[in-house]
C-alpha cells in the first residue's frame, strides 16, 4: 500500500472550504469510487484553522497513476486554484513489521 499525506494549506479558512466542496460536489466520493483507492479523507490539524490534511491511501503505484491520469484531477486542480492553496506531500510504503504488533492496542 502506497499512502500520501497531502497538506493543503491557505487562508481565511480556504483550505477547509476546499476539502468542504470536495466533499459536497462528490470528487472526493468518485475519487473513493476509484479501482485502487483504499482511503481518502480530509482531517483538520488541532491548533491550525489554515491547513487541511488528505490522507490517501492506494493499493499500488498503478492505481495512483490512474488517477492521475483521470478526468477528477482536473476538477481538483481547479479547486485547489480558486481556494489559492498551497501543499506539502508525505509519501509512504507500508510494510508489516512483527514486533510493533505488540504496541497496538486493539
Amino acid at each position: 500500500m502506497i499512502t500520501v499525506n497531502l497538506y493543503y494549506k491557505g487562508t481565511n479558512g480556504n483550505a477547509r472550504s476546499f476539502a468542504e466542496e470536495m466533499e459536497k460536489s462528490g470528487i472526493a466520493d468518485a475519487i473513493r469510487a476509484e479501482e485502487g483507492n483504499l482511503r481518502y479523507q480530509y482531517f483538520q490539524p488541532i491548533g491550525d484553522s489554515e491547513t487541511v490534511l488528505l490522507i490517501d491511501s492506494w493499493t499500488d503505484q498503478a492505481a495512483i497513476d490512474a488517477h492521475h491520469a483521470s478526468p477528477m484531477m482536473e476538477q481538483l486542480a481547479k479547486l485547489r486554484d480558486k481556494y489559492d492553496l498551497n501543499m506539502t506531500v508525505e509519501r509512504f510504503v507500508s510494510d508489516e513489521y512483527e514486533a510493533d504488533k505488540k504496541f497496538i492496542r486493539q
